[in-house]
């Protein structure tokens, strides 16, 4: 019998996942997105294309009523509106984002049901969860413990690719980049609690190296609330459980500077609605004098520190860089976030024949049963397709594991069946990983250092 796949969204990394179930035996995808054009470009000719509003209750009930998996690669805020629907006519979900307090609060509904939600089965939440649950179980099952978890994940561009004042490019939503980084940080560090406030996040960078990788230096900084993974990943033995991204050096501090001017705030602002040249909606903005580039140099020196001259000539090179001190025009958007999310996408997408890069490590520090002490590491490092010529490395590792884990629903062989699950387990975790190793290539290589 044939099964039914409805995927919605169009994003940058729902290509993989479309193209590996349409060429599944019995199984036919329908792409549905807002607008028809771009479901038609991502279904091209191996999946149905449709037009739906999800936020339209009929049209989001007419087409899930009519597939068997709904895979949900919209912005997670439309997730629980999506389930509700598949609650009411019992199908299963699957998702690549964190499971959010409006799904939460479906749960009973999801397990009454008898459905299955499925979330957190992309690149990160989702490989990084599945290699993770793998050796922690491994060390356990030994008498062994986790006295230290520490994993960081970032979707880079390839070092020869990074050519601009952020050593960096755009493989996912630029507001979903800049917005991650107004979050606050929470995580344990040998036994005690930290907390940094959104607004220090870039002072809590480091360096950071990886043996697989020596191209370009990297640094990290914590992200979000990580102190929840000694409960999810059972490890309440771990003293230190920190979680955070992957940037090039020279990141932090230019994204330092863009929050202590307030260019990341999304507050509505009347200077962000007028056709202004960058150098006067800053200048404005800011206060400054004039919008001479010396007065808002003195501007950008009375609201931020640098930590030499150096530090500060590349700063105010960079800001040259994205034409912020120029007679170019805004593109208003209503609030400094937006306006420079639009400077920030024209200027950093990948140009034809230029790779993205990810790099996943996570590292443990294991206490043996015999008291013994080692460190294990599991890395991957991943370059993309160049532009234009296939797959981005992001949309593989985020969209394969979604297909694997649609087609294990699909078929009956998930070990779970129903409820709100995430793969935080060996039994629902030990199928995807060998799939996506035997036919896909993709695995993180372990090494006990």
């Amino acid at each position: 019998m044939v099964k039914k796949v409805l995927l919605l969204g169009s994003g940058f990394v729902a290509k993989p996942t479309v193209d590996i179930l349409a060429k599944t035996e019995g199984v036919q995808v329908t792409v549905a997105c807002r607008t028809l054009e771009k479901a038609q470009s991502l279904a091209s000719d191996v999946a149905t294309a449709i037009s739906l509003d999800v936020s339209k209750e009929s049209e989001l009930d007419a087409a899930v009523s009519d597939h068997d998996l709904i895979i949900s690669l919209i912005p997670y805020i439309y997730h629980a509106t999506v389930v509700k629907s598949a609650i009411k006519h019992k199908k299963n979900v699957l998702t690549t984002s964190y499971i959010s307090p409006a799904l939460k609060e479906l749960e009973d509904q999801i397990n009454e049901a008898g459905i299955l939600v499925f979330n957190e089965i992309g690149l990160d939440p989702g490989l990084d969860h599945l290699y993770a649950v793998k050796t922690i179980d491994e060390v356990h099952k030994a008498g062994g413990k986790i006295k230290s978890f520490i994993s960081y994940c970032g979707g880079l561009a390839a070092p020869e690719d990074a050519n601009n004042p952020l050593g960096y490019k755009f493989s996912w939503s630029a507001r979903g980049v800049l917005l991650a980084l107004r979050n606050s940080a929470t995580f344990y560090k040998d036994g005690k609690k930290v907390e940094v406030d959104g607004p220090e996040l870039m002072g809590y960078t480091a360096p950071y190296k990886i043996n697989e990788f020596t191209e370009k230096g990297l640094v990290a900084y914590p992200n979000r609330d990580s102190t929840v993974f000694r409960e999810l990943y059972e490890i309440p033995e771990a003293e230190t459980v920190i979680r955070g991204t992957l940037r090039f050096e020279g990141f932090p501090e230019f994204i330092k500077v863009l929050v202590d001017l307030g260019l990341l705030k999304d507050d509505e602002n009347e200077i962000f609605t007028q056709k202004l040249s960058w150098k006067d909606a800053l200048a404005k903005y800011l206060g400054a004098e004039s919008s001479k580039e010396e007065d808002l140099i003195k501007s950008i020196e009375s609201k931020t520190k640098f930590a030499d001259e150096d530090a500060k000539k590349k700063i105010i090179d960079g800001f040259n860089w994205f034409g912020l001190l120029s007679d170019e025009e805004i593109d208003p958007k209503g609030n400094p976030l937006d306006t420079l999310c639009s400077r920030f996408e024209k200027l950093l997408q990948f140009e034809k024949g230029e790779r993205d890069l990810v790099i996943l490590q996570h590292k443990f520090g294991i206490e043996n049963k015999d008291g013994s002490e080692e460190t294990r590491t599991s890395t991957l490092v991943d370059y993309g397709a160049p532009t234009g010529s296939g797959y981005s490395s992001m949309a593989k590792l985020v969209g394969t594991p979604a297909a694997v884990a649609s087609q294990l629903i699909l078929s009956g062989k998930l070990p779970v069946q129903k409820g709100l699950i995430a793969p935080y387990s060996p039994e629902i975790n030990d199928p995807i990983i060998k799939i996506l190793k035997d036919e896909y290539k993709i695995e993180l290589t372990e090494k006990t250092l």
